[in-house]
């Protein structure tokens, strides 16, 4: 590959970047969770996959750690020092964890990283207080760190989490609407709603560490305006995986998001072809009656064929080059700013 300085380099595993960044945030991640009382505790370190529900550590399915390693390398890319990267990644590590325990309540997904979610590990009430003991963290994770533009990351996240409950609300609200009609979810309100669900945190994790070390505003909208489109990739490349992911790199059930009639970028793409797939497709989605798993399988095959795959892998790819225009657009440090392009090439390409 080619860097930003014009050298031939090695190419970039983006495994290795996310698993340096891990290596560097989680001991800051454990020290904020261990804070915590012992209920909270345990229920958080289930959601973060450091141990089962008995509190027994051992080899359990967390995350990718996406956000955190964003905020680390978005900070060295600014030039921040390691301190800013780390307090920012925790505190969206945090407000990650947090949002994923809600959204399995609201959902009522059973599932979660090839497990149980923690609602169902736990029970509703449980659940709901370990998420705001998260959210609790994280905000006393930004306010104590150092710089003195602590002040300045909390309305840096402050804003990003109200754009977040909104794009929530309007993913809830969509699944009570038609597929097809009057009412029916158009791919505008489908974008405005991925930019808060997803593009907002993701803006927010590249942003916070450089906001945290008071960067110059040209540097942070840089860097919160490539995350942002990166969020939109991979809300798209999460709606395909939603459909036709493997259950067993996903954990989750296939065609899961057309059993509980999400609206999702696919399908709304497919519905506004004028094909007769996306004809057939309306009428199938049209009835009130749910899907049943015969029927989702049959939709998905019409949304394919519609052309609602492609389309969204080629939105997804879309972001990801405006993310890259973002990054080249101000000054950055180089190796830094290889790795964010590794971990967008990585975010978008994930396996279908």
């Amino acid at each position: 590959m080619t860097s930003q300085t014009g050298l031939q380099v090695p190419p970039i595993s983006p495994h290795h970047v996310l698993e340096r960044c891990r290596e560097l945030v989680e001991p800051a991640l454990r020290e904020a969770v261990q804070g915590l009382h012992p209920w909270p505790r345990l229920m958080a370190s289930f959601s973060l996959g450091w141990c089962d529900a008995e509190g027994t550590p051992g080899a359990f399915a967390g995350g990718k750690g996406m956000r955190q390693a964003l905020a680390v390398v978005g900070a060295e890319a600014a030039g921040a020092p390691v301190g800013a990267g780390v307090a920012g990644a925790v505190a969206v590590e945090l407000v990650h964890t947090f949002s994923l325990v809600h959204d399995d309540i609201m959902d009522r997904d059973e599932r979660r990283r090839h497990g149980a979610s923690a609602w169902k590990a736990f029970g509703t009430g449980p659940a709901v207080l370990a998420g705001d003991a998260l959210f609790a963290l994280a905000v006393e994770t930004l306010a104590a760190a150092d710089g003195g533009q602590s002040a300045a990351a909390l309305r840096y996240l402050a804003g990003a989490l109200r754009e977040l409950v909104a794009g929530q609300a309007d993913d809830l609200l969509f699944e009570a609407r038609p597929w097809t009609g009057p009412d029916a979810v158009d791919l505008k309100e489908y974008e405005a709603m991925a930019a808060g669900k997803t593009g907002s945190l993701l803006g927010c994790a590249l942003a916070l560490g450089p906001v945290l070390a008071g960067a110059s505003p040209l540097v942070v909208d840089a860097l919160a305006r490539a995350g942002r489109h990166l969020g939109a990739a991979f809300q798209a490349v999460d709606d395909l995986l939603g459909i036709w992911g493997d259950p067993g790199a996903t954990g989750k059930p296939v065609h899961g998001d057309l059993l509980r009639g999400k609206k999702t970028l696919p399908v709304l793409t497919a519905l506004a072809t004028d094909s007769p797939a996306g004809r057939r497709l309306a009428d199938l989605l049209g009835p009130a009656v749910p899907l049943d798993a015969a029927g989702a399988r049959r939709a998905a095959g019409l949304v394919e064929r519609a052309g609602g795959r492609d389309a969204a892998l080629a939105q997804a790819r879309r972001h990801a080059a405006a993310a890259r225009e973002c990054l080249y657009g101000v000054p950055l440090a180089p190796r830094a700013t290889d790795e964010l392009l590794a971990l967008t090439g990585f975010l978008v390409e994930r396996r279908l």
